[in-house]
């Protein structure tokens, strides 16, 4: 359901003797125990030696002499009503006065009954500061607006208004600040009471401090002038010697390019950058070193690999049982009556393969050699199984009248028999 309520305008032209202030009163020294300020409303605002600190940002940790005074408010001005005591005095330990809260008023609670009106306020012309105990102090000469939140039905709300003349600060001025020096820049309104100051610093530069400064009631800045710092991602470190930058630049919007040793591959980003928060958009990658799977051995054949024995510094041939990195040499070999069918040799290559498929032992009848005084024919090195062969004996020789039982060369690799020999003449 929506409610229905008035807004009730008024403008006052305050004078320069005009001003709303409140003071506490001095309290005796007693035993020298510190207060907490812990377990307070979240909504307060504490003000104690003209540092003003909100209960939400860690005010538990601070500690209060005895004796000391600490002025309270609420946070937002006219949202929220104070209940308690405006100013707590340390005690041996304790705060004496009843302990303040803040109510909500009714903007806040959708304006619901039996909770105080929420008053706002503006400035057109002037400029104002809240002081520790919620009073809003007005600058002479400036102009205030007020409105009242109040609901139709609880009647038409009426104005009261109550101040006190009295001499308090009628031209209060902050120190003027020295333009900033590079790269900080500000924009300043001015010194007087109710002014700010506005900073801000170039990308890759973080602001340390207060990005606004306030020009107080008690004519001092709400926070000393901040700074900028440059950001900076931390520093990189190289796990081993494998992975090597190409480029290292840390500050913001710089990148980190890295590269491996020949003989590795690079795990992860090969170019990392820094934000803008000052922390690497990604982790340092890894080298892994590139290997290439023993290949399968072939049937009726063995693996064999070169290896420079560290004792004499001489090559030897051992049994390859295991991976092998990149620019490794494995060496084939077919078991007798075989012949090798492919690359006898093959290298490991960077992209984790080999050079070569491995190749195949196939079964073959060696070259039986020439008999005396004759030739075999057909001449080869080597004779699939089914080949046969024939001999041709020099002139004055013949071989046996039994042509039909050519030598031939069977799947064992072996020939099923040896070569006829070629018979002088003289002999037959």
């Amino acid at each position: 359901m929506t409610r229905n309520f008035d807004i009730i305008w008024l403008v006052i032209l305050l004078s320069p003797n005009l001003s709303i202030c409140h003071a506490g009163k001095d309290v005796d020294k007693g035993p020298q125990r510190e207060c907490k300020l812990e377990g307070l409303h979240p909504l307060l605002i504490m003000t104690y030696k003209n540092v003003t600190i909100s209960v939400s940002k860690k005010a538990d940790k601070i500690t209060i002499p005895h004796g000391e005074r600490v002025t309270v408010r609420c946070r937002e001005l006219g949202r929220y009503k104070l209940v308690g005591d405006p100013l707590l005095v340390c005690r041996n330990g304790g705060w004496n006065g009843k302990s303040p809260s803040c109510i909500p008023t009714t903007s806040i609670s959708n304006y619901s009954d039996n909770v105080p009106p929420t008053i706002l306020f503006g400035l057109p012309r002037g400029s104002a500061a809240i002081e520790p105990s919620g009073a809003l102090a007005v600058f002479p000469g400036s102009i205030l607006h007020l409105e009242c939140l109040f609901a139709r039905r609880m009647g038409n709300p009426e104005w009261t208004w109550n101040s006190t003349f009295r001499q308090y600060l009628t031209d209060t001025h902050c120190p003027t600040l020295i333009p900033t020096p590079a790269p900080l820049s500000s924009k300043i309104q001015g010194a007087r009471m109710g002014q700010r100051a506005e900073f801000e610093c170039p990308n890759g530069y973080r602001l340390v401090g207060s990005k606004v400064l306030n020009c107080q009631y008690n004519g001092r800045w709400s926070s000393e002038v901040p700074r900028c710092e440059l950001i900076l991602c931390p520093e990189i470190v190289l796990p081993n010697a494998k992975l090597q930058m190409l480029e290292h630049n840390n500050s913001v919007s710089g990148n980190a390019v890295f590269t491996c040793l020949w003989g590795n591959v690079l795990l992860g980003s090969q170019t990392i950058s820094c934000g803008e928060d000052g922390t690497w958009n990604a982790t340092v990658p890894v080298c892994s070193q590139i290997t290439c799977p023993l290949p399968s051995v072939p049937k009726n054949g063995i693996i064999l690999e070169q290896e420079r024995s560290p004792a004499v510094g001489k090559k030897r041939i051992t049994k390859a049982n295991k991976a092998r990195k990149v620019g490794s040499l494995l060496r084939f070999a077919c078991l007798p009556g075989h012949q090798l069918i492919g690359e006898g040799s093959i290298i490991c290559t960077e992209n984790g393969t080999w050079s070569h498929e491995p190749p195949l032992c196939e079964v073959r009848c060696p070259y039986p050699g020439d008999p005396p005084h004759g030739k075999i024919a057909p001449l080869k090195f080597w004779y699939k199984p089914g080949d046969t062969i024939q001999v041709t004996c020099s002139l004055g020789y013949v071989t046996p009248l039994e042509p039909e039982r050519k030598p031939t060369c069977r799947e064992n690799g072996i020939w099923s028999g040896p070569p006829p020999p070629c018979t002088s003449y003289r002999d037959v």
